[in-house]
């Protein structure tokens, strides 16, 4: 499975980004996804997963913000983040979790994308 991250930039504190992702793999559909994100001096942390069945989970510092949305017919996941804050800065990454747990831990998650910057100015 390979992921290939997209839609990062600058903005300023309010406004919005869309994140996609793009997976390869004959059984995407079967697949568990999620966004994680990482800042500089911090562990990865978790952002949001969606399950095959489309069940959505989040950060609860994303929560009401973000959704995470996914497309199995074109193979990609889309993470749509309103009301950005300084704070949200961060290198994003996309993964997949091949049992479709959709849970929060790093370690459930097999592959991953290489990131996309995303940077919220105040």
């Amino acid at each position: 499975v390979q992921l290939q991250a997209s839609g990062g930039g600058l903005v300023q504190a309010g406004e919005s980004l869309r994140l996609s992702c793009a997976a390869s793999g004959r059984t995407f559909s079967t697949y568990g996804l999620g966004w994680f994100r990482q800042a500089p001096g911090k562990e990865r942390e978790f952002v949001a997963a969606i399950t095959w069945a489309q069940i959505t989970t989040y950060a609860d510092s994303v929560k009401g913000r973000f959704f995470i949305s996914r497309d199995n017919a074109k193979k990609m996941v889309y993470l749509q983040m309103n009301s950005l804050k300084p704070e949200d800065t961060a290198i994003y990454y996309c993964a997949v979790d091949l049992e479709n747990l959709g849970n929060k831990l790093v370690r459930s998650y097999e592959y991953w994308g290489q990131g996309t910057q995303v940077t919220v100015s105040s």
